[in-house]
């Protein structure tokens, strides 16, 4: 516990995304399993421990500290957690503070506030200030101190030499906390199985196009798409079993059952845009909003916002890896196999029929009269890479509205932005 809140604690305070590689690299190397394998679970996607924080802590406090002094205490520190461990009495010990792995033992099978309330307050007892503050990130589920989840599998494949996307294609169908991750990136076991699984794969992204690009395009080159506002996600789909990720391989299946209900009879891997569409048309992203990161999803909810996957791409039909492909062959799978598949909620996206550049222009001119992003130029002799490589597809966004502004108001945060001015009121 006491490495893990120093790391926290030099996480919170370190700005630079190079110093916070190093501290985490550090500490994964360092800490024992499972341990590192709970902090893991905590930075990324979350612990398979639920703790109604708020409440807990309220009630751990109501004999500690006048409520309303502890209140008016909280929303001046801006964050709970910060607050409980200031306020905590500190009590003089030399035992050493628990593990992560005895706490999460001992909070896991734990139910009901008041008894959730009397482990918590036993073991705020055995701790410093900074490891209560560390234990109730925790616990809390949300430590926040500038690390994505992406950004503790980039550590993780720092420290042991292998490749970020070797990671991202096995990590959901890795269980917390991480040992077998942890003996393969280590070089102590094979490279955990993911096979049968519907896994996550590693995103291909483009580059806005700059002024320099244009030169090396020709109109045998290029494709181009709509680029459409809605949020980048990818559908995998193997064995009756069905994810929607995110593009930073968040699992996002649980808010948009209609779509994975749709695509549960189906066996490929698909790229694509998911929309809010009525009628055919396409709804504003704000609609899409209300969708999303939502963990119950009403009937009224999936009538009045139906979502819908434009798909742009396939890298696997069944088992065969189709990511090795020109884009002109993959779209022809994929137009093949989605004329085949014929799944609800889905349709290929269009391509941009365009005479010379010139055209192309007068194209991309009118996009914000349709309501449409930008366009999407792709190379047709692209494979499928994982990240953003160069010279491949290019994101033509168009031109951005401007506003004359007065700030009139600014007003501070609460929790991760208690610290900072970060609501502001503007005329306009």
């Amino acid at each position: 516990m006491r490495n893990f809140a120093l790391l926290l604690d030099s996480l919170s305070t370190t700005q630079s995304r190079t110093g916070k590689l190093r501290l985490l690299g550090e500490y994964f190397q360092a800490a024992p399993d499972p341990d590192r394998g709970w902090a893991l679970a905590a930075l990324t996607d979350g612990l398979d421990v639920s703790v109604p924080i708020r409440r807990v802590l309220t009630e751990v406090m109501a004999d500690k500290i006048d409520p309303v002094l502890y209140k008016l205490s909280r929303d001046f520190v801006g964050d709970t957690a910060e607050t409980v461990a200031l306020l905590w009495p500190d009590l003089l010990s030399n035992a050493p503070p628990p593990s992560l792995d005895d706490i999460i033992t001992r909070m896991r099978d734990v139910r009901g506030t008041a008894a959730l309330a009397r482990e918590t307050g036993a073991l705020l007892d055995t701790m410093t200030s900074r490891e209560r503050w560390a234990f109730l990130k925790l616990i809390g589920g949300a430590p926040r101190v500038g690390v994505s989840a992406r950004l503790a599998k980039t550590a993780l494949a720092e420290f042991s030499g292998h490749d970020i996307s070797e990671i991202e294609e096995i990590w959901h169908g890795l269980a917390q906390p991480y040992a077998e991750l942890f003996a393969w990136l280590e070089g102590r076991a094979p490279r955990p199985d993911a096979s049968g699984k519907p896994m996550f794969r590693p995103l291909m992204l483009a580059h806005s196009i700059e002024d320099g690009d244009w030169a090396a395009l020709t109109l045998d080159d290029i494709a181009a798409e709509w680029k459409w506002d809605g949020i980048r996600v990818q559908a995998a789909m193997r064995g009756g079993d069905v994810r929607l990720y995110s593009r930073s391989s968040d699992d996002i299946s649980a808010s948009f059952p209609d779509i994975t209900g749709a695509l549960v009879m189906h066996d490929a891997v698909v790229d694509g845009e998911l929309l809010v569409m009525r009628d055919g048309i396409v709804q504003p992203f704000n609609d899409l909003q209300q969708r999303l990161n939502r963990k119950t999803i009403s009937a009224k909810m999936l009538r009045d916002y139906p979502v819908h996957i434009r798909l742009y791409d396939i890298l696997f039909d069944r088992d065969e890896d189709l990511r090795t492909l020109s884009f002109r062959d993959r779209r022809a799978r994929l137009e093949t196999w989605h004329a085949k598949a014929q799944p609800a909620h889905t349709d290929v996206s269009a391509l941009v029929s365009f005479r010379d550049f010139d055209d192309l222009r007068l194209i991309w001119s009118g996009t914000r009269d349709m309501a449409i992003e930008g366009l999407m130029l792709k190379r047709w002799s692209s494979p499928y890479l994982a990240g953003r490589p160069k010279g491949h597809w290019f994101k033509w966004k168009r031109a951005p509205l401007t506003l004359d502004c007065v700030l009139m108001y600014a007003q501070r945060g609460s929790g991760k932005r208690s610290s900072f001015y970060s609501d502001y009121t503007f005329g306009v």
